[in-house]
């Protein structure tokens, strides 16, 4: 597995990750990890790619309002 070396970081984002870190259970190290792996999930082609997929199983199909269902359930 390939490893990463980032140099001067300020020391208010660091402490900010180490928070999150506390927060989530997680090492500084497994934080910063999580923050990587979630900023990448998708690439624009990839986001194109389950768009294009959704579009094609959607099409022509008949979808109900959702402001009149929330409407109803707000009356309700």
């Amino acid at each position: 597995m390939a490893s990463i070396l980032v140099r001067d970081l300020d020391k208010v984002l660091v402490n900010r990750i180490k928070t999150m870190a506390k927060q989530n259970g997680r090492s500084l190290q497994g934080e910063v990890k999580a923050i990587l792996t979630e900023s990448v999930v998708f690439t624009k082609s990839q986001a194109v790619m389950v768009s294009e997929k959704w579009h094609k199983l959607l099409k022509g199909k008949k979808l109900s309002d959702s402001v009149e269902l929330i409407r109803e359930d707000r009356d309700s």
